[in-house]
């Protein structure tokens, strides 16, 4: 990584700036926490991240100050819930222990479903569902997919297992965005015929699908997660989830991803460099991998990794690998709900386990008074 736009601490610097010793500095480089770079001036000697140590000195601080912990509890990076499903660490993710790139490599989502539900028998996916009749056309991006899929997921089910009940979720967000019925087919195999795409675009479909499945507690998921604990269906609390991915900072930054692209001349550039990753998303990495990009991305990709440093999220992975293939535009946003739901499903039936209501409280802050009128 390129550090010529980065400020840098000796180690005395950042132990002194933290309060703490070197012992404990290497301890938060090696846990992900605070980069470290090799000196340019001499590489025996190792420089440290100035805007992480800041990071840290501020949620030390936040700690400090129960007020201020207590308004901020729900900002990025502050555990408020314990999960079994997902876990990021040391710049890796992992589904239940296992890690989600290497899964990724030969899985379907229906393995990653298995995996992350814990609760599916192995013939949940090769039974039939109801998928209601007649389907529209396939739908695309934020705004039409969610409005297809929340239009399907509303349909009422029938009384069927917990194990049949996530099938047919999964393969009616397949149908929302192919307009057909997948059947048992595998749902990567699924969508390239649904959308006519190269098959060459099979594996990376595939792989994007399981390395979307979940992301610890995404925005999206704790929506799920809120909505389960009211005793919400699964139904409802996928189209939770949905409706949260849609927006401009989560998955809807896909749409932002894509007119960057289209321009890539503007600034700032969207998707690059994920505070969770400091060294780079690895779902990203892997999911292009073996990806034909356009020579324009490839180049757009080069520029900012020289230029600042950034490496690409999913988010930009997901519209290069639509690109790449020619998939209708706003596939990228498709894939992600699709894969996420998944982990939705996870987290949900996690939360409805532990029959707990998530209800946070609120600080009052008085509204200033508005000005005094006039009389006439």
């Amino acid at each position: 990584m390129s550090t010529a736009s980065l400020d840098l601490a000796s180690a005395d610097e950042a132990s002194s700036r933290l309060g703490i010793s070197r012992a404990s500095l290497y301890a938060y480089v090696s846990r992900g926490l605070i980069r470290s770079f090799s000196s340019p001036h001499d590489p025996r000697q190792r420089l440290y991240a100035v805007k992480d140590v800041e990071t840290l000195v501020e949620r030390k601080a936040r700690y400090r100050r129960p007020a201020v912990a207590a308004a901020t509890a729900l900002d990025w990076g502050l555990p408020v819930l314990e999960t079994s499903i997902t876990q990021i660490k040391d710049g890796r993710l992992f589904y239940r222990g296992q890690d989600a790139v290497a899964l990724a490599r030969t899985a379907s989502l229906e393995d990653a479903a298995r995996l992350l539900i814990g609760v599916l028998d192995e013939e949940a996916f090769i039974r039939p569902s109801r998928i209601p009749r007649p389907l529209p056309g396939p739908a695309f991006g934020p705004h039409a997919f969610v409005a297809q899929a929340v239009r399907l997921l509303s349909e009422p089910p029938l009384k069927e297992t917990r194990a049949a009940e996530v099938a047919a979720i999964l393969r009616l967000m397949a149908a929302a965005a192919s307009g057909a019925d997948p059947g048992t087919e595998p749902l990567h195999t699924h969508l390239v015929s649904a959308w006519r795409a190269p098959l060459q675009a099979t594996d990376a479909i595939r792989r994007a699908l399981v390395l979307c499945a979940d992301h610890e507690l995404s925005s999206s998921s704790f929506a799920v997660r809120v909505t389960a604990s009211t005793g919400a269906s699964l139904r409802y609390a996928t189209i939770a989830g949905l409706v949260a991915l849609s927006g401009p900072y989560h998955g809807g930054m896909t749409e932002r991803v894509r007119a960057f692209l289209d321009n890539p001349g503007t600034a700032p550039h969207p998707g690059f460099r994920h505070r969770l990753y400091p060294d780079g998303d690895p779902r990203a990495q892997a999911l292009l991998e073996n990806v034909p990009l356009l020579a324009s991305d490839a180049t757009t990709l080069k520029t900012i990794a020289n230029a600042s440093g950034d490496s690409p999220s999913v988010d930009v992975a997901l519209v290069m690998m639509e690109r790449a293939y020619g998939l209708p535009v706003g596939a990228a946003f498709t894939v992600f709900a699709i894969g996420r739901t998944a982990g939705w499903l996870a987290h949900a039936i996690e939360q409805r386990s532990q029959a707990a209501l998530i209800r946070p409280r609120a600080r009052y802050v008085a509204a200033d008074e508005p000005p005094a009128q006039k009389s006439s």
